[in-house]
Order: structure tokens, then C-alpha cells, then sequence
């Protein structure tokens, strides 16, 4: 597997450099460098334990207990340490796994929490932060339960209300782990139309995806095992794809369905019966 060189690449957004994380003395990445390129989508992907969630965390400034980091990271041209609070916080929006909320908090309230970076020490919320609120509800198809408690939600709804706090930042960096956990298939699809829409709009977007067809729709893919990236490369690269079957063990295979890139899983007898055509050589 090859690794495109992503250091010091103009028009990134996001940078890592060398980038090295540990936990509680167990070691999660090995020197990560990539790039981020600005205004377009990059999912993540890798095994299970491979640390996209980690790498995405760093790349947000996120520390947790017992953790070591080494390395530079770099948001749009400055070091991330240099940025202050607020203004990084207004640039740069997070959508986590299993975020606490109160769960007797209204909707529009939890959503409201996106402006804060926007607005000044107990000031009332302004025009443009109701206006914001108003439109990533609509973006979420959410503003129908903005008067309900966060507590009385599905889990797919109460996903779709983190997502429009995230966008209600209205950030030029939007950093998602795991964002369609609990959402069904059609509002799977409203989130890839959502992501595309703020592209199209110029923010950078990077996820980190288990649905590796729904990585595969983004237009660069970070490959990760093991702590180490990979690959990365266009989603649309025959090189891209052979990648993504070999370090998920060619359990899966990558083909195109109505113009789009899929993965399908290979069954063991799939399998067997590939390596058995492989052993026999060309033409048998």
C-alpha cells in the first residue's frame, strides 16, 4: 500500500505532522502525517482499533486523561495550539460518539449551544443565531421537535440534533465521528446530501465512517491500521479500492452500481473460491 506525502501541500485545511498518541503508556498512532485538502470531503477508515477516533479527536485539539501527544497539527495555515479558544471553537465544529446531553434540554436550546463561540459573555442570542438554529433544524429535517425535550428522541432523531448544532457553527471545518450511528437509510442518504451541500458551499468535511460505501461517496479517503495511515488517495482510484480490500482482508470488494461506488461483502465461499482461481493461475 502507498501513501500520498501530504506535508506542507498549500490548500490544506487540516495537517498533521508526525503526529504520535498514547494512552494511559499504550501507544494508539505511530507518526501521522496527511493532509486535509480545504473545500472538499475526506472520510476515514480502517478495522476496528485502527485510531481513526483518536487521529480525529488530535486533529480537533481534544485531550482526554492519561493521554501523550507529539507532533504539529495545523488548522487552515496556523498551528493549532495557536489559535485561541473561541476563535478556533468558530472554525473549526465537532459531532462526537455518544455525546452527553441534558436530556431535559429542548431541542432548539441543545442547537443554540453550536452559537456560543458566536456570541459574547451572556449576551442574548442574536438574529443571526436564531437564524443559523432555524436552518440547520431544516437541514436535519428536526424543526418539527424544536420545541421537545432531548430525552423524549429516538436515537436517529437525537442524532440528527447533534448534527444541527455542528452546523449551526457554521464552521469552515466540520470534523464527524461516527455520524450516522442510528440513522436509517433514508436519513443516511439527507446526511451525504447535507455533506455534499456544504462543500459545494466550501467547507472541508472529514468523517470517520464505518458504512465504507458511504466513505467511498466522499472524494478522498484516509486508509488507517493500526495506528499508521495507509493510504490516501481519490475514492474514485483503482489503487484507493485495492487498499480498502486488502486491509479489510479482502472481505469485501469494491464495484460501481448506477455510477457509484460500493462495497459488498465476499462470504467465505466467496473467498475460497477466489484464492482457489489465484493458486490455479491465469487462464485456469
Amino acid at each position: 500500500m502507498s501513501r500520498k506525502n501530504a506535508s506542507a501541500r498549500p490548500g490544506m485545511a487540516l495537517q498533521a505532522r508526525d503526529v504520535s498518541l498514547s494512552l494511559h503508556g499504550q501507544r494508539i498512532l505511530h507518526k501521522v502525517s496527511l493532509g486535509f485538502a480545504a473545500g472538499r470531503w475526506t472520510a476515514m477508515v480502517g478495522p476496528n482499533g485502527a485510531g481513526k477516533s483518536t487521529l480525529l479527536r488530535a486533529l480537533a485539539g481534544m485531550d482526554v486523561a492519561g493521554q501523550s501527544q507529539s507532533g504539529e497539527i495545523e488548522l487552515l495555515g496556523r498551528e493549532l495550539k495557536q489559535w485561541p479558544g473561541r476563535e478556533r471553537a468558530r472554525s473549526l465544529a465537532w459531532l462526537g460518539q455518544n455525546q452527553p446531553v441534558a436530556g431535559d434540554m429542548a431541542v432548539y436550546d441543545l442547537v443554540m449551544l453550536g452559537r456560543l463561540p458566536h456570541q459574547g459573555w451572556l449576551a442574548a442570542p442574536s438574529r443571526a443565531d436564531h437564524e443559523a438554529v432555524e436552518q440547520a433544524l431544516h437541514q436535519t429535517q428536526g424543526w418539527d421537535w424544536r420545541r421537545r425535550s432531548v430525552g423524549s428522541l429516538s436515537g436517529g432523531e437525537r442524532q440528527r440534533v447533534l448534527l444541527a448544532r455542528a452546523l449551526a457553527v457554521q464552521a469552515e471545518v466540520l470534523l464527524m465521528d461516527e455520524p450516522l450511528a442510528n440513522l436509517d437509510p433514508p436519513h443516511q442518504a439527507d446526511w451525504l446530501e447535507c455533506v455534499q451541500a456544504l462543500v459545494e458551499s466550501g467547507h472541508t468535511v472529514i468523517s470517520v465512517l464505518h458504512e465504507i460505501s458511504m466513505a467511498l461517496q466522499a472524494q478522498e479517503l484516509v486508509i488507517l491500521n493500526q495506528g499508521r495511515v495507509l493510504h490516501q488517495g481519490a475514492c474514485s482510484d483503482q489503487g484507493t479500492h485495492a487498499a480498502l480490500e486488502e486491509v479489510f482482508e479482502h472481505r469485501l470488494r469494491i464495484c460501481s452500481i448506477d455510477g457509484q461506488w460500493l462495497a459488498l461483502p465476499r462470504t467465505r465461499d466467496v473467498r475460497q473460491g477466489l484464492e482457489h482461481r489465484q493458486t490455479l493461475g491465469p487462464g485456469r
